[in-house]
């Protein structure tokens, strides 16, 4: 795509949560793992790419101890439609008897979510949260994977800003868009 493509899907995206929106929302999610988790030391462990963006909003707001990672895992690979989860990166902190918190952009169906969960559990963590910043309205989502902390909820509708991408672009917006019908394709 041109640039001037790309500005037009920005153009006709609806905003459905403000940055100020987003922000109070980090702060929301922040007090609720503060409350649970300040006295566990948690690693908190990024997903690739959109989560790397939800953990370092979420971070400025975390006053207590915790230590981070990084996974990279996805169903995507730079498209709209999903696959199996393919990994690329898993964390270089072991796991075996740590409390961990999984941060991502984004529980759409879960898949790639659940599949990390799992592997965090099979490497010997002691407890396994998900922190997410925007959860999808829909019932297609993988049984029994529920985030532990949500900081927003959006129609089923493709969406992007806050770290989620359309077409690989636009994830450092610090609002959340939806794609107009007619631009979308997922």
């Amino acid at each position: 795509m041109q640039q001037s493509d790309w500005q037009s899907v920005l153009d006709s995206a609806e905003c459905l949560r403000t940055a100020a929106e987003v922000t109070a929302a980090y702060r929301d999610m922040a007090g609720q793992i503060r409350r649970d988790l300040a006295d566990r030391n948690p690693l908190v462990i990024a997903v690739m790419k959109g989560g790397m963006v939800t953990a370092s909003r979420l971070l400025e707001h975390l006053d207590f101890p915790y230590e981070m990672d990084y996974l990279h895992a996805t169903r995507y690979r730079s498209g709209t439609r999903g696959h199996d989860v393919q990994w690329y990166a898993e964390p270089r902190i072991s796991l075996e008897g740590r409390y961990v918190l999984i941060v991502d952009d984004i529980l759409d169906e879960g898949a790639t979510l659940a599949a990390i969960v799992g592997r965090c559990r099979g490497a010997g963590a002691a407890g396994v949260a998900l922190a997410v910043l925007v959860k999808k309205r829909h019932d297609r989502c993988v049984p029994g994977l529920e985030a532990d902390y949500v900081g927003l909820e959006v129609d089923d509708r493709y969406v992007f800003g806050c770290g989620m991408d359309y077409h690989e672009q636009f994830r450092g917006l610090p609002a959340i868009y939806a794609v107009a019908e007619e631009a979308g394709d997922g």
